[in-house]
């Protein structure tokens, strides 16, 4: 079921990158933007494909992902409701690099390039914008960068596990989370093995840090899972 022309304008409107877009251009937008109901487990596009555009997710989860020679799969990122990707890529005017599947079922909008470029040179609030949020996604990858490379699996669990400041009450002290995706989705994300990554619960179980059922873990006192060297 389409939601409409009038819908797509809505949810548009509401993201980040568009709501400051004036109507006349968010008309325009919406005109060259596609609505897609993807299947959980359908696959978006492949890596090698050519980019014509860039997704929005309104619902749902996407996985960007690369088969390693060996046959492994490793998880670049995890992208949910509000957020974008392919934006890099169109620029670059260069094939994908990564494939991309759905994780549940969603609803995405693909706005194309050729609409992108025209708002572009209309309007400089929205380069800017685009410009942030490309910036804020390079800053994100090169804190994973570091993150890989400087902190050991236990913090860099520890660190998805943890609320973020602006998440917490200040009277807040036990803290509960619904894993979003498979464990071993999140294992390739925090470039763990599975096995780490279920080793590391554990350890953080048995230490009285955490506490899992299945995909829901409580965090009894936020700080002292914080504190926790492993």
């Amino acid at each position: 079921m389409s939601t409409g022309k009038i819908k797509v304008q809505t949810f548009l409107s509401r993201l980040p990158l568009f709501n400051e877009v004036d109507g006349p251009a968010l008309d325009i937008i919406a005109a060259s933007t596609t609505e897609l109901h993807v299947a959980r487990g359908e696959i978006i596009f492949q890596r090698g494909a050519p980019c014509v555009g860039f997704h929005l997710v309104i619902y749902g989860q996407v996985k960007l992902a690369f088969t390693s020679p060996q046959g492994g799969e490793k998880v670049v990122e995890i992208i949910g409701p509000g957020h974008s990707f392919g934006e890099a890529l169109m620029f670059m005017d260069k094939p994908y690099i990564v494939f991309a599947q759905a994780l549940s079922d969603c609803l995405l909008l693909h706005v194309s390039k050729d609409a992108v470029f025209r708002e572009l040179e209309r309007d400089a609030t929205f380069s800017r914008k685009m410009l942030a949020g490309l910036s804020r996604r390079l800053h994100g990858l090169i804190c994973d960068v570091e993150n890989y490379s400087l902190r050991s699996g236990t913090q860099r669990v520890i660190g998805y596990l943890l609320p973020r400041d602006e998440e917490i009450n200040p009277h807040t002290v036990e803290h509960q989370i619904t894993l979003p995706v498979s464990k071993t989705t999140l294992a390739s994300r925090l470039n763990l093995t599975p096995e780490h990554f279920s080793r590391i619960l554990h350890d953080l179980s048995e230490h009285g840090l955490i506490s899992v059922s299945g995909k829901d873990i409580t965090i009894p006192n936020i700080e002292k899972l914080r504190n926790y060297e492993g």
